[in-house]
């Protein structure tokens, strides 16, 4: 009586607890935080500075005694302490903003396929110790497919790819649960440090990664353009140590980038392939879904359609959709009880 009393009464959330970005999903409101993933803290009084976006703009540019890091690594806490003040600093944030009497939410968190227990004991632990009075993990791919719209209790296949910063998770479901899957340590981040190394390589030149991001947001793509595109990149040079500016372009970029496109592709295929000959079926029909940050990569979904065979669909909303399934397990307890583990689930 008193769980449903509170459930009445508290805000409770979908979280997206990325590499790269953390969203919210308030119940009734939508995504009310999206922000990077990213914790300033002063070494010398482990003070906390700054977190999500005010954090971030202090990457690689911090004096001696500040930090500034991101606390999960490939979809993982790599820093239970930070990783657990920022998420109360995010469930405080939409507390301020939305004002309830009881301040401890239910919430439903987005992980990877291959967390170890002790990885998602860690995600549960940080969430209740940031203030969350229960947590239920759930598959990336399962609450993407799910934000989506997708009919996963059905008994057809859905195919769902989802590219963050940190995973890949590629999942195919079925009535509820997954059926094939991979679970890949290399996104978007793996784009960066792509081209980060291609510049060092060919041109001397050393860059950030914040400015690789920017390369790759720009002029990035898997597929020619059908009009080229070039920007102006500045780093240090490697042989005098001193500023220098040259022009990339997207051929460059695609380049640099080939390599991890196609182990995702690769990826792709070897899921296709121990899926069960119904499956697949459906799949061919109804098509191999993205979402994420890294499906925007331009020409990604024809990339993978070529080399597949199968039409590729980019989901509605690609960046948000795992934070709106998790908030919308939150209405659906029947659907909650399908996909969350039994350990997780409230007596």
């Amino acid at each position: 009586m008193f769980s449903k009393l509170f459930g009445k009464l508290s805000n409770d959330l979908g979280i997206d607890l990325g590499t790269k970005n953390t969203l919210v999903y308030l119940k009734d409101k939508g995504v009310i935080v999206n922000e990077p993933s990213v914790v300033a803290i002063n070494n010398r009084t482990a003070e906390i500075l700054e977190v999500g976006l005010a954090a971030k703009k202090m990457l690689g540019k911090t004096p001696g005694h500040i930090n500034a890091v991101r606390p999960l690594v490939d979809g993982v806490i790599s820093d239970f302490e930070i990783a657990e003040k920022m998420m109360k600093y995010f469930i405080n944030k939409v507390h301020k903003e939305n004002f309830t009497l009881i301040s401890r939410p239910r919430v439903v968190i987005g992980i990877p396929l291959d967390l170890t227990e002790v990885e998602k004991k860690a995600v549960e632990d940080a969430a209740k110790s940031a203030g969350a009075r229960k947590v239920y993990l759930i598959d990336e791919a399962m609450a993407a497919a799910i934000g989506a719209g997708l009919p996963v209790t059905e008994a057809t296949a859905t195919m769902m790819v989802d590219i963050g910063g940190g995973t890949t998770e590629i999942a195919v479901i079925s009535l509820g649960g997954v059926v094939t899957w991979k679970s890949l340590r290399l996104a978007g981040n793996e784009f960066d440090t792509n081209i980060v190394d291609y510049i060092r390589e060919e041109f001397n030149l050393l860059i950030g990664e914040q400015l690789a991001e920017n390369v790759k947001i720009s002029i990035g793509s898997a597929l020619p353009l059908k009009e080229p595109k070039e920007m102006e990149v500045r780093g240090r040079d490697l042989l005098n140590g001193l500023p220098r500016a040259i022009k990339v372009n997207d051929e460059q970029v695609r380049e640099a980038i080939s390599k991890t496109i196609a182990k995702m592709i690769d990826n792709i295929k070897i899921t296709l392939e121990n899926t069960p000959p119904e499956l697949v079926s459906d799949i061919y029909e109804r098509g191999i879904f993205l979402a994420g940050g890294g499906s925007l990569l331009r020409g990604l979904d024809r990339a993978i359609s070529q080399a597949t065979k199968i039409p590729v669909k980019i989901v509605e909303d690609p960046l948000s959709c795992v934070a709106r399934g998790a908030g919308a397990l939150l209405d659906n307890p029947e659907l909650l009880e399908k996909v969350v583990s039994p350990n997780n689930l409230e007596a």
